[in-house]
């Protein structure tokens, strides 16, 4: 059985931030067990690691202060400030390995900046940035403070263990328990994220991620669009015109046979220019907005689709991109994979969101991690703070539903 098989759901300390209710401590009981043990290890750790940790915010605070007047204090110091936050990464670690308490590592909440101008110009605007953003940095701060206050706390349960140990060791495992309580107090008061905005901050980190590597890969397939499709045919379009040019003079109906021809690869040329130039941002999305533009992709698609568009303002351009590029990649999938007779979308406004649904009653059994491009839509709405929802049992029907926030045009 495992720790959190036999956790007690009536978890008081559940809701707390960086706090998971599958870290209560089980029962304690006269017989030393695992648990108890483990208790009784991190107290005893506890006075070289407060000790280490005392040391260290000491000449750091000590050292910075003193050298706050010269070019290199401050630096110095959000250097200090960088290493307490890996004390107190130090700490969450040993509370996770002997306390059974989990905590989410806070986010980082500073980055080196990128300077303007000239490369010097750029790294001094670069550190100044990175300083500034080091001594706000509530994390570190908290973490120093933890440091602080835990030497004589170190002392006192390194003491208290050790003797309990040999005398009072019938009731140890209770009064290990209730000095290891007031630990987890601490670690979950100091070294846990503060509030929603740091777990924020890093949902915020992750979407950035996200939205740079999928603006990365539609570069990617822009210009293989382009390598691939017009610009061969331009090519193709230049040696034939240079060809039917040499032969002018010498064989007029041959060089006027492939001019022809030359005027056939431009208007394809010109037809996949247009796909592509719809592929990134559909002139009739920027015309007349999303009714006609999804009512345009459904037109094109195998199965006959149901379009219905309840919107009595348009959104942003991003949110009105973002909404139609989901449904056009939806539709794309019932047309090659859901063997669907009948598919409908359905778009709508419910207060500050923007409603998406897309049914079909194909065979079902798709899934996220299908290689249909389901988890990348996901994604692409989870980065604007979307949702993303597939419900597609096996035998049908499918029904995606999509969430997006609903900004005001002009504002997005």
């Amino acid at each position: 059985m495992t720790v959190s098989d036999s956790l007690p759901d009536d978890d008081p300390t559940a809701g707390r931030p960086g706090h998971r209710p599958d870290d209560r401590p089980p029962p304690v009981r006269f017989a030393y067990e695992r648990h108890t043990w483990k208790e009784i290890a991190y107290l005893l750790t506890n006075l070289p690691f407060a000790l280490a940790g005392f040391i260290y915010v000491v000449v750091t605070v000590s050292t910075g202060a003193a050298l706050s007047v010269t070019v290199i204090g401050l630096p110095w110091f959000v250097g200090g400030l960088t290493g307490a936050r890996l004390l107190g990464r130090a700490e969450r670690a040993r509370a996770r390995a002997l306390l059974g308490i989990r905590i989410d590592e806070p986010s980082s909440l500073y980055r080196r900046g990128r300077g303007r101008g000239s490369e010097r110009a750029g790294r001094s605007e670069g550190l100044l940035s990175w300083v500034w953003a080091g001594l706000k940095d509530p994390v570190a701060w908290r973490t120093v403070l933890y440091e602080f206050i835990r030497l004589p706390w170190g002392v006192v349960t390194f003491t208290v263990t050790l003797v309990g140990l040999f005398v009072l060791w019938p009731v140890l495992p209770h009064v290990a328990r209730g000095l290891t309580n007031a630990d987890r107090a601490m670690v979950r008061g100091l070294l846990s994220p503060s509030d929603e905005l740091e777990r924020r901050i890093a949902e915020l980190e992750s979407d950035r991620g996200v939205v740079v590597d999928t603006a990365a890969a539609d570069l990617r397939r822009i210009e293989r669009d382009l390598h691939d499709g017009a610009q061969a045919r331009l090519v193709a379009l230049a040696m034939g015109l240079g060809l039917a040019k040499e032969k002018l003079t010498e064989d007029p109906e041959a060089a006027a046979s492939m001019v022809d021809e030359a005027h056939g690869e431009v208007k394809l040329a010109l037809q996949e220019l247009r796909d592509l130039a719809r592929g990134i941002h559909p002139a009739v999305l920027t015309d007349r907005g999303l009714d006609a533009a999804l009512s345009a992709i459904a037109s094109r698609c195998t199965v006959p689709v149901k379009v219905t568009v309840d919107l009595a303002e348009r959104p942003a351009e991003a949110i009105e991109g973002i909404a139609y590029f989901t449904v056009s990649e939806l539709l794309q999938n019932v047309s090659k994979h859901s063997g669907a007779r009948t598919a409908a979308v359905d778009v709508r406004r419910t207060e500050d969101r923007l409603l998406l649904q897309v049914t079909d009653d194909g065979r079902g059994g798709a899934r996220l991690d299908g290689g249909t491009g389901m988890s990348g839509l996901a994604e692409r709405l989870g980065a604007v703070d979307g949702l993303f929802v597939l419900d597609s049992p096996a035998g049908g029907p499918t029904v995606v539903t999509a969430e997006l926030p609903w900004w005001q045009r002009g504002k997005g």
